[in-house]
Parts: structure tokens; sequence; C-alpha cells
């Protein structure tokens, strides 16, 4: 009997879900899940006080770990780095590895791997004018502040780079100039 009744049962659930009769919509389980509300990240917004949901922030706010650099871009700057900038890292060889590693993956393509001025996009010709080291009057100040801003063809190295490893590869360029 219990078999009976549990197969009338079944075969009835199956007959009456395969009905083509769409005319009614299904039981929405979770109606926010269907009709949700959109926000526009940049329109009104009354939990804002002046309307704006995504804000910037306010003049002068640093990032959380990042400290600002005070010296300015430019020839100015220039000269103010390499006559009062000094590494905040002591020199260590494995400062020294580290920068290289770092030098290797964003410098060498241009500068090669000794610093001689003919990475890959100088022999290929992509490129003209790329300083060997050994002609060049710098020091650690004029390198991070090279490194920072970028000059002339150069461009700023300082959102792929760290502070520490930007004075790493300070090291390592030190290092490079030194064997010549």
């Amino acid at each position: 009997m219990y078999k009976l009744f549990f197969t009338l049962v079944i075969a009835t659930l199956i007959l009456t879900s395969c009905s083509r009769d769409r005319s009614k919509p299904n039981i929405q389980y979770m109606p926010d899940m269907y009709e949700t509300i959109p926000y526009e990240p940049y329109g009104i917004n009354t939990v804002m006080k002046d309307g704006m949901a995504a804000q910037t922030p306010p003049v002068g706010a640093i990032a959380r770990g990042k400290k600002p650099f005070e010296i300015p871009e430019g020839l100015d700057g220039y000269n103010l780095a390499k006559e009062t900038l000094q590494s905040p890292l002591a020199k260590s060889a494995a400062n020294v590895a580290a920068g290289k590693k770092s030098f290797d993956i964003y410098c060498a393509i241009c500068h090669g791997y000794t610093g001689d001025g003919q990475g890959n996009l100088v022999k290929r010709q992509k490129f003209f004018g790329v300083p060997h080291f050994k002609d060049r009057d710098i020091n650690e100040g004029s390198i991070y502040h090279v490194i920072y801003y970028g000059r002339n063809m150069m461009g700023s190295h300082a959102s792929q780079l760290t502070e520490k490893e930007r004075w790493q590869v300070v090291q390592y360029v030190q290092k490079l100039k030194r064997k010549y």
C-alpha cells in the first residue's frame, strides 16, 4: 500500500514539474538575489556628507606603510638629492644580491647586465644614448632620484619598486660603477 502511495506521489511530482504552463512565475526563494537595487558609486548617496560614495582621499593623506619623498622632481631636486640623500640601508652582500635581482628585471633591458648601456633594447636600436655608468658622476642620492622620478627618456620606476628595493638597486649600481 505504501509503495503504491509513494509511487503515485513521485509520478504526480514528475508530471506537474514538466508542465509547459509558463504563465505563472516560479517561486522566488531569495527575492533580493533577483531584484537587486543598483547603486552608482559616484552618484547621489545619502550616507556620505557631500553625496559621493567613493571619495578621494583628503589633501596630504599618506597611504599606510608609505613615506613621502620630500625631494622635488627636476634638475634642482636631482642636485639636492646628489648632495644630501643617503641610503638608510646598511651596505651588505644580501642587499646587493637583492638589488641585482631587481636590476636584472627592471634596468638591464636598457642599461645592460653590466651597466654598460648596451641592453637588449639598445642593441635592437629601440633606444639610443643609454649611459654607461662609468661615464657618469653619480652617487647614491642621484641614483635613487633617477629611479624615483626618471630622467630624460627613462621613466619613473617608483611604482614598480618599493623604497627598500630602490635602495638595494642603488647599492648594486654602485657596485657596477666601482668595477670600471
